[in-house]
């Protein structure tokens, strides 16, 4: 459990909330489906069968701002790049990763662009440690779970700071 002082950032509730869901798996494997999932994606305006990673990091920070009395900083989007692009948010470069503190969340960009999210655990020795959703055992963007995965900092685009 957090302590009170850690979780009163909204960042750190997210993160908080995040951790709660490892372990969630789509219901069946490979749907994008499943009562959790479906939740992640609702928060959205999506329904089952749509990638969700940005949909569970929506879903963290939306859950964290409700218990704060605060208005969700992020766009209201599934799509991680369109995120990234029109957040109003901090954004840090992958290569300025001093900055980054737990419960930031991760930006990978893809061929076409797709990209893949979730939240910042801590940064060592060149590693993210991170907990993200629709991922797999391999890592990859679409999976089937909420789980732990850890990531080197060269295969990140960059980091959005919630406050």
């Amino acid at each position: 459990m957090l302590t009170t002082t850690l979780t009163k950032t909204l960042s750190a509730r997210a993160l908080f909330h995040a951790t709660s869901q490892l372990g969630v798996c789509e219901k069946p494997k490979g749907s994008n489906g499943g009562p959790e999932v479906t939740q992640y994606l609702k928060s959205i305006g999506l329904g089952a069968g749509y990638a969700w990673c940005m949909a569970f990091v929506y879903w963290c920070v939306n859950k964290a701002a409700a218990e704060m009395e605060v208005k969700n900083p992020l766009v209201k989007t599934g799509g991680v790049m369109l995120q990234w692009e029109t957040t109003k948010l901090r954004k840090i470069p992958n290569r300025a990763t001093g900055g980054v503190k737990p419960g930031d969340i991760f930006i990978m960009e893809f061929a076409h662009g797709t990209g893949h999210t979730g939240f910042v655990q801590k940064i060592e020795n060149g590693l993210v440690h991170t907990i993200e959703g629709n991922t797999n055992d391999d890592g990859s963007r679409e999976g089937y779970e909420v789980a732990h995965r850890t990531r080197t900092i060269s295969s990140i685009k960059g980091f959005i700071q919630l406050p």
